[in-house]
């Protein structure tokens, strides 16, 4: 009660506070058996919002007053008094032995008034063991208390030792020694603790044995007697050519240490230019990726059908020579395969309205090789490209300009090349099985003109410029490539074609 009476707090169950919380419940009567004040209960609006409190104060209730709330016994406690609903009245448990539940009702002895107090006596005792909000301390570190006068007395000590030197004082500075060294020991025995748990066992080990076994050596070295010879033969020794010897090895040793430098500087080099390789590879993947998909956003409607006007076949073949010439021979074919598969250089069948592309009825895009449009036509985008050693397998590079290209180690089995320009093309150990070089028959295909039309019944005027082009070690040459090289190819060509052009006439005619 002193507590009560020095700090104001308020009572709910107070006079007062009763009659204003009476005066807003509903009339009526009280049930039987409860009093008046616990039967009334304000009136509840199911429409009514209401939030819940996500971070509630964490001095207002205790662990164990959290885990005991909404338990009955101590709600009902808290209700009617702790000396009604104790464990004497509730009992130890709500049910029995025989697993029925029992239910424990107030006394019918005690009245009103008796209940009343009783609640208000247990509030107040409450409300005076509770602790003030904002007043819980921070745990307490023992060891930063300790260390706290353990470093006053060594700074003393160090104190002392000076004072010790400074009187030339022999048992001052024993006595300032001896405690600075156990105190200092004592502040460091923490921090070497630390160091000892991060050690592995093994480590614990190496730490332990290798200062045992120096001192081993050394004890053996002392009992056995061989440190006496070793002393006569060291005193023996001209120390004047031993410290040459030394100045010499010390000029070796930093002749290593140059050489170890450069060694790792070129290391660096070696992994700094391989890492620019390989981030060059990945920017310049991720460019080949954007330019598939702009393209296909580009030539394609919504449902999915090639939909090129001229304009947007412009914007095609314009993105296309950009990629061609910032990509590396790989990446030139990747982009051709993708071209290639994809029919956009192929020449497709359009009506004779909107010039849009006409279905074969088989799946795929009617071809029409004499008055069809291709969507991206490539022109000289290759003309003096290297593209050596990639795959260019099933390429439809038909009308393109190679000229000058180099085609070495490439794999162009089935590539369509009729009516492309392969002047001096180095197609060196190139495998060419099944490369179309024209249409029609042999006897009747021409390679392309300017000026004329291509024939593609008779071959005339479809086959492609080969003159100069480089086929020496050639992979796989048919009969049929082997005679129209060397009929078309001139004399610089016939000269490198696998199998000699031996009774086949030059039509070329230089």
């Amino acid at each position: 009660m002193a507590n009560s009476s020095s700090e104001p707090s308020f009572n709910p169950r107070s006079a007062s506070a009763k009659d204003a919380y009476e005066s807003e419940l509903p009339t009526g009567d009280s049930p039987a058996g409860l009093p008046a004040n616990l039967s009334r209960r304000p009136s509840i609006n199911p429409n009514e919002s209401f939030s819940v409190d996500y971070n509630p104060d964490p001095d207002l209730q205790t662990d164990n007053e959290d885990r005991h709330a909404y338990e009955p016994r101590t709600y009902l406690s808290n209700m009617y008094g702790s000396e009604n609903y104790s464990s004497e009245n509730y009992g130890t448990d709500n049910y029995g032995s025989n697993g029925q539940e029992q239910v424990k009702v107030l006394d019918p002895s005690l009245g009103l008034s008796d209940i009343e107090d009783s609640q208000t006596l247990d509030e107040e005792a409450t409300i005076a063991k509770a602790p003030e909000r904002y007043q819980q301390q921070p745990p307490i570190n023992p060891l930063k208390v300790a260390q706290a006068p353990v470093s006053v007395v060594a700074i003393a000590g160090a104190i002392v030792i000076v004072v010790g030197f400074t009187l030339s004082s022999f048992w001052l500075t024993l006595a300032g020694s001896i405690v600075t060294f156990l105190v200092s020991l004592r502040l460091l025995a923490p921090t070497l603790q630390e160091a000892l748990n991060d050690l592995s066992q093994q480590q614990r080990a190496l730490f332990i044995a290798v200062p045992g076994l120096i001192f081993g050596i050394v004890g053996l070295i002392s009992t056995s007697g061989i440190a006496r010879p070793i002393a006569r033969w060291g005193s023996g020794l001209r120390w004047d050519i031993i410290s040459a010897l030394g100045d010499f090895l010390g000029a070796i040793g930093q002749i290593l240490i140059a050489i170890i430098a450069v060694y790792v500087a070129w290391r660096q080099y070696i992994i700094s230019r391989d890492l620019t390789v390989q981030q060059n590879l990945i920017t310049q993947q991720q460019t080949i990726d954007s330019y598939f998909q702009g393209i296909s956003e580009l030539v394609l409607d919504d449902e999915g059908l090639l939909e090129d006007w001229p304009q947007e076949r412009i914007i095609a073949e314009a993105r296309t020579a950009a990629i061609l010439s910032s990509v590396d021979a790989g990446g030139k074919a990747k982009v051709l395969r993708f071209l290639s598969r994809s029919k956009l250089l192929t020449p497709l069948a359009r009506d004779q309205r909107l010039g849009r592309p006409i279905l074969d009825g088989l799946g795929g895009y009617a071809e029409d090789r004499l008055r069809g449009t291709r969507v991206i036509d490539l022109g000289v985008m290759l003309a003096a490209c290297n593209m050596a050693s990639t795959d260019l397998r099933w390429l439809d590079l038909s009308e393109s300009n190679l000229i000058r290209a180099n085609l070495t180690d490439c794999d162009l089995v089935r590539t369509n090349l009729a009516r492309a320009i392969l002047c001096d093309a180095n197609l060196t150990n190139t495998d060419i099985m099944g490369v179309r070089f024209f249409y029609g028959d042999l006897e009747t295909a021409t390679p392309r003109t300017r000026q004329d039309k291509p024939n593609y019944m008779t071959g005339a005027f479809t086959g492609a410029v080969i003159e100069g082009m480089d086929l020496t070690n050639a992979q796989r040459l048919s009969e049929v490539q082997r005679c129209y090289c060397c009929a078309w190819g001139g004399s610089k060509t016939r000269a490198t074609v696998p199998g000699g052009c031996e009774g086949i006439p030059n039509r070329l005619g230089r």
